[in-house]
């Protein structure tokens, strides 16, 4: 639905459906305990854990000290304790499972997975969206899962279409952003099984001109306070359609922040954004895929971070100098993004999929491409550049296989630096280790983790 469709429909209710299936109660309650010791460290045994979600179900791979293990469970809303009934609903399909965040939400010691269903039926409104905690345990994810409250007041339109965690209020306590297709809220924490949130707040520009249609929701830290901030990426509406992000300063009061354009057209894909410091300055920068840019081809905005949000704008793309491919249309270059240090020089690199770029005489094979962050920020200098035809990558490059479609940089073997994880648009999965020169391929190797798990 449009936009200013969803805005009617929100200003014209007056009051929000009840939700059934292990409703939490808002509560000013809080649950004192010490945190997980990882956000995503669901049977709080010290190792971080992957959740990858799928329309339809989500599944957790549990970590050991050597990375991802082999013990894995599989959740569709007919596994037991989860509320809502598996399937297409109303003709739309069974989103849950599509968006996901983690964090101990409880402080109970045990991360908590937070599940997004956008399509749900909740009561008699079809497509209001649903998100379900699946609460952590010494055992890890299981049968003790709620749903969030929505705000009196208020029916939304696919609730859950995007989520992110972090202390947005600076309290030290974990919390929840939700978006619909029109507002974000803020759930403050602390969450409690029993039946406990504390204070929701409803975000969106207000000035009466400018708009933006929320798809993905990028929490980091931008300015140097205790609070987490937050990035809201969309479709806007400033002028005319346009690609925006809006930004909301986090702390006891959530302040809403400046709307930046970064491309003056729509964008029929969910942009995809990380926040690092990526020059080091004590701001983070957010970067975010602009993939309507030069026919399709691609292209990264990177939005330098201030004491009050975005200071500046500027572009890469598969022109900037250094970078190994070059421009074509429907490359989709920034289609995925992801940040960490792959080469232990303490500044933060980038990921970024070309997953429709043609490899050899395969089109749309796929890469990945590695920037280099530095003083001058995030540049082409040094760049590393993937595709299944690379040597030491298994496989080889074929048609239409996407690799890049997910990508992850993380510390998975444990030594210290980012490892880069790999998806295509198949089950298949490659592991590349990084180390003091940067990303290797000499123990390269196919795993069967999918590179969509929460940043």
């Amino acid at each position: 639905m449009s936009m200013r469709k969803n805005l009617r429909l929100v200003i014209a209710t007056a009051a929000a459906a009840a939700m059934t299936g292990g409703l939490l109660h808002v509560s000013t309650g809080a649950v004192a305990a010490a945190p997980a010791k990882h956000v995503d460290d669901y049977n709080g045994d010290g190792h971080r854990d992957f959740a990858t979600g799928t329309w339809g179900s989500f599944t957790v791979t549990y970590g050991t000290a050597k990375g991802p293990g082999t013990k894995t469970k599989k959740f569709t809303q007919d596994s037991p304790g989860i509320p809502g009934k598996a399937g297409n609903t109303d003709g739309y399909r069974d989103a849950f499972g599509a968006t996901l965040t983690s964090a101990d939400f409880n402080s109970d010691g045990y991360a908590d997975l937070a599940v997004g269903d956008r399509t749900e039926r909740v009561g008699n409104a079809s497509e209001q969206g649903a998100v379900t905690i699946v609460w952590g345990s010494k055992s890890g994810l299981g049968s003790a899962a709620g749903r969030i409250p929505v705000l009196k007041g208020y029916t939304p339109e696919r609730l859950g279409t995007s989520l992110a965690a972090g202390d947005f209020t600076g309290d030290g306590k974990a919390d929840l952003a939700v978006a619909d297709n029109i507002t974000t809220y803020i759930y403050r924490g602390g969450f409690s099984k029993s039946g406990g949130t504390g204070k929701i707040t409803r975000h969106s520009p207000s000035n009466g001109h400018d708009f933006i249609e929320p798809t993905k929701l990028v929490a980091g830290k931008v300015n140097k306070d205790k609070a987490t901030d937050l990035y809201v990426l969309g479709d806007g509406f400033v002028n005319d359609h346009t690609q925006a992000a809006w930004f909301l300063r986090g702390g006891s009061t959530i302040t809403p922040g400046a709307l930046t354009t970064y491309n003056h057209d729509s964008d029929f894909y969910d942009a995809d954004g990380v926040i690092a410091d990526f020059d080091k300055d004590g701001y983070g920068d957010l970067a975010v895929g602009d993939l309507r840019r030069d026919g399709d081809a691609g292209s990264l905005a990177v939005l330098r971070g201030g004491a009050n949000g975005p200071v500046s704008t500027r572009h890469l793309s598969q022109a900037t100098e250094g970078v190994a491919t070059g421009v074509t249309p429907g490359d989709h270059f920034g289609l995925k993004v992801s940040a960490g240090d792959t080469n232990r020089d303490g500044y933060p690199d980038l990921a970024v999929s070309v997953p429709g770029e043609k490899v050899g005489a395969a089109a749309s094979a796929g890469g990945v491409h590695i920037l280099r962050g530095g003083k001058k920020g995030l540049t082409g200098t040094g760049s590393q550049w993937f595709t299944r035809q690379t040597s030491g990558v298994p496989g080889s490059a074929a048609k239409d296989a996407r690799f890049g479609q997910d990508v992850r940089l993380r510390d998975l073997d444990r030594d210290g630096d980012a490892d880069l994880l790999i998806s295509d648009s198949g089950k298949k999965s490659v592991l590349l280790s990084g180390g003091s020169g940067g990303i290797t391929t000499r123990s390269a190797r196919e795993i069967p983790l999918r590179a969509s798990f929460p940043q």
